[in-house]
This record gives C-alpha cells, sequence and structure tokens, in this order.
C-alpha cells in the first residue's frame, strides 16, 4: 500500500501531467507566442479569408524555406556584459522608432477582422512601430494615417494604366507618406493552390465584396484606393513588361523615398543602387509569388555586401520570434517585417491581438539581445551569427 502511495505521489509530481490542456487562447495575455494566434484565427477565420492568408504558391515550398532557414544560422552569444539596459529603438528614413519591427503591408484586412487596418494602425501607434500600407487595403490611406498618428510608408502595385498608378502615387504623397514601396515580386504571376482548395470548401456568396471570376479589376472594385477611378484598365497589379525605366518614372512623378520591395540577388541590388532607389525590401511576398524554394534570409547576406550600407535594407518573410529578427539584424538588415503573425492576432483578437503578437516580439528580441550581450541594435553585427553551411 505504501508503495502505491508513493507510486501515486510519483505521478502527481511528474512533468508530464503538468503539460497544459491543448486548445486556442481565448484571451491575448494567454499567449506564449505568437504562434498562439494561429490557432484561433484558422478556427474563426471563414476558410476562403484564411486560405488567402496561409497560401504560398506550388507546394508551398518557398514559404516553408521561409521560416525552416532560420535554423541555418547559429547565435553566438558573449558573456560577462552589463545588459541590464537594453535599447531597441533605430533609425530609418530619418525617423527613430521604438523596435526595428515593422508591419508588412497585406492587403484586405478588413477580411480577418471588422476593424482591418485601422485596427492594425492603432497597434502600431500604441507600440510604436511602422506600418506600411498595401495598394489593396480596405479602409484608406488618409484613414490608416490618422488612426496611425504618424507617417505610414505606402505600398505599391502599378497597373498597366499609368493614369491609375499615377492617382495612387499623388494620394499616398498628399496623405504625408514619405515612403513609397514599388513591388517587383509577382510579375510572372502566381500559382496559389492552397487558397484555391481552401476556396472550395467555403460556400459563402464572395460576391457581396469582391468578383471572384472577375479578374484584377473585380478584385479591386470596391477597394477605397480604387474608388473614383476608371479601373477598367487595370487587368493586373504585376504587369509583365516592368522594367528599371518604371523606377525612374515613378521617382519622377512623386517626391516620396522610393524602396524597391522583392529583391532577393546581389545583382539586382547593384542595379537598384544605379537606379538611385533609396532602399530595398528583401522580399518574396511570403512565399506567395515565385517558387524558387530559397528564403528570403538566406538572400539577405549577398544584398547586405552589395549595398554595403548605402542604402537600407529591409526583409520580410516567415519572421517569427525574436531569434529571427536578431539574426537578420546581424546579416546586415535594418529593419525586420512580420506579416502573417500580426494577421494572426488581428484575426483573433483585433487590436488588442495585433498589440500582443507586437509585445511578444519585442519581449523576445529584448531578451535575444541581452543573452547576445548586445545592449542597442546598433551593436548587432555579423561576428553574432554563425552559418552552419559555412
Amino acid at each position: 500500500m505504501n508503495g502505491r502511495r508513493r507510486f501515486l505521489r510519483y505521478l502527481a509530481g511528474s512533468p508530464l501531467l503538468a503539460l497544459p490542456q491543448s486548445g486556442p487562447i481565448s484571451d491575448p495575455a494567454e499567449a506564449l507566442n505568437v504562434f498562439d494566434f494561429h490557432e484561433v484565427a484558422k478556427a474563426v477565420l471563414p476558410k476562403a479569408h484564411y486560405g488567402y492568408m496561409a497560401t504560398g504558391v506550388d507546394d508551398d515550398r518557398t514559404l516553408h524555406a521561409n521560416s525552416e532557414a532560420f535554423q541555418r544560422y547559429q547565435l553566438r552569444v558573449r558573456r560577462l556584459i552589463d545588459v541590464k539596459t537594453v535599447d531597441t529603438s533605430t533609425e530609418l528614413m530619418g525617423a527613430r522608432w521604438e523596435t526595428p519591427i515593422f508591419l508588412c503591408p497585406v492587403g484586405s484586412q478588413r477580411a480577418f477582422h471588422a476593424d482591418g487596418e485601422i485596427a492594425v494602425a492603432k497597434a502600431a501607434r500604441a507600440k510604436g512601430h511602422l506600418q506600411i500600407l498595401s495598394t489593396t487595403t480596405t479602409s484608406s490611406v488618409e484613414e490608416v494615417a490618422e488612426a496611425r498618428g504618424a507617417p505610414i510608408w505606402y505600398q505599391l502595385y502599378p497597373t498597366e494604366d499609368w493614369t491609375i498608378t499615377r492617382s495612387l502615387l499623388k494620394r499616398a504623397e498628399a496623405s504625408g507618406c514619405p515612403v513609397v514601396a514599388l513591388t517587383v515580386d509577382l510579375y510572372g504571376g502566381s500559382n496559389r493552390e492552397t487558397i484555391a482548395r481552401f476556396r472550395k470548401l467555403d460556400d459563402r456568396d464572395c460576391d457581396v465584396c469582391h468578383e471572384p471570376n472577375g479578374g484584377y479589376a473585380g478584385y479591386i472594385r470596391n477597394k477605397p484606393m480604387f474608388q473614383g477611378l476608371d479601373i477598367s484598365g487595370a487587368r493586373s497589379n504585376s504587369p509583365a513588361d516592368l522594367t528599371w525605366d518604371f523606377v525612374h518614372r515613378l521617382k519622377d512623378a512623386t517626391s516620396m523615398k522610393l524602396f524597391v520591395k522583392g529583391i532577393v540577388t546581389g545583382e539586382d541590388a547593384v542595379l537598384a543602387l544605379e537606379h538611385g532607389v533609396d532602399g530595398l525590401i528583401v522580399s518574396n511576398h511570403g512565399g506567395r509569388a515565385e517558387e524558387s524554394g530559397r528564403s528570403t534570409i538566406e538572400c539577405l547576406p549577398e544584398i547586405a555586401n552589395a549595398v554595403s550600407g548605402r542604402i537600407p535594407v529591409l526583409i520580410d518573410g516567415g519572421f517569427r520570434r525574436g531569434t529571427d529578427v536578431f539574426k537578420a539584424l546581424a546579416l546586415g538588415a535594418d529593419a525586420v517585417g512580420v506579416g502573417r503573425p500580426y494577421l494572426w492576432g488581428l484575426a483573433a483578437f483585433g487590436q488588442s491581438g495585433v498589440e500582443a503578437v507586437l509585445t511578444i516580439l519585442r519581449r523576445e528580441l529584448e531578451m535575444v539581445m541581452r543573452q547576445a550581450g548586445t545592449t542597442t541594435v546598433g551593436q548587432i553585427g555579423r561576428e553574432y551569427v554563425v552559418d552552419t553551411r559555412g
């Protein structure tokens, strides 16, 4: 009998029995990491909307590569350094930001929560983050800028119709956007099979918001940035004939600084410098553009080497942890963008969910900065990472 009691006491103290019950969180404060918000978002979103968020292209190999490639890089951490005070702030394009983590442009955010981009802007304001607004936003640039309470950046999808593109530029500029980011990674089209499969599982009437089979014009029909414009000539957000000449045309048409989003090679980074680009965003559209199988974190070193600090280099694609952010900063990024994680928070709990995601990422970044012995973002250099592939 005494043996049985001892065995029961042993079981009661077993860590296996202390494991939490699985299931989605019910409050942002319960989240241990950003993945906890993903489970809620997946449960509450309509299937087609979740598929839009989750999809990559073809077999989703590049999407998965973005996250998995962080394992290639290990951290070299230092000891016996006073890390009582850690400063995560950074300067970018003449502005000071509380962290190097920015919110990537994502279209149609009201598909994930009724408050959409406005909730995200208020969260960015509360937590001191840069926000980049998508061309296909479901709130106008003026509304988002007002909610953010500070200048936002504007991401640009051009169309075949220059009149439309110029109107978008002028409206963003008039609203106070200091930077426009031209997206250049979709000009071969993209085969998004995952979203196609999710759409088959969704029996709602999508015509209420957009025309599922109406092409690009049908997609943007109700988007605020296109209201009042003749969109009949907007057949695509990725004209196949764009070249560096278009970069010069944009620069001549606006006073905003011009970033190019979607650069993934050193050769194109050099060309960007030669054509007067003001900054780069290393991006493969979150794995939604080409199925290269190559992650953005693996592309970053050659681009940082090519640029050599002459213009800012930002990066996005698969960032889910503070250690991911630290590795990118060490490899030469000036700022790091997140997309799906804050959408998970938005879908799950609205503004408070976005704020919680940003809080977790900043907390994790501060932790790894202390662990590595770096007290400012500027101290994070290549000596703090090891490429395990040599």
